[in-house]
């Protein structure tokens, strides 16, 4: 499933840099993560690096959202076939 950000963010900016797949921004007041570019890390980390930085701890799973590992991994493969098509 992909993460969230809640309105307990600060805006500290440390986010949005670790995500490797550039599924972070700034949205209208707090950042804001894009679903279909989440993968919580899967193919790049053991662990989302989002939730590992943050300070606040308010990057939950949102259950909007609910993959498995299986489908984050599919959604990994085609983001990064993408980059790879893009930079080519």
């Amino acid at each position: 499933m992909a993460l969230m950000i809640t309105d307990e963010c600060i805006n500290c900016d440390v986010c949005e840099p670790e995500c490797p797949n550039d599924a972070i921004y700034m949205g209208l007041e707090i950042y804001e993560i894009n679903p279909d570019k989440c993968t919580e890390c899967v193919g790049h980390y053991d662990a989302p690096q989002c939730r590992q930085v943050c300070p606040v701890d308010c990057i939950p799973f949102n259950p909007q959202y609910t993959e498995s590992q299986e489908q984050l991994m599919a959604k990994y493969k085609l983001i990064t076939a993408s980059k790879k098509a893009n930079t080519a």
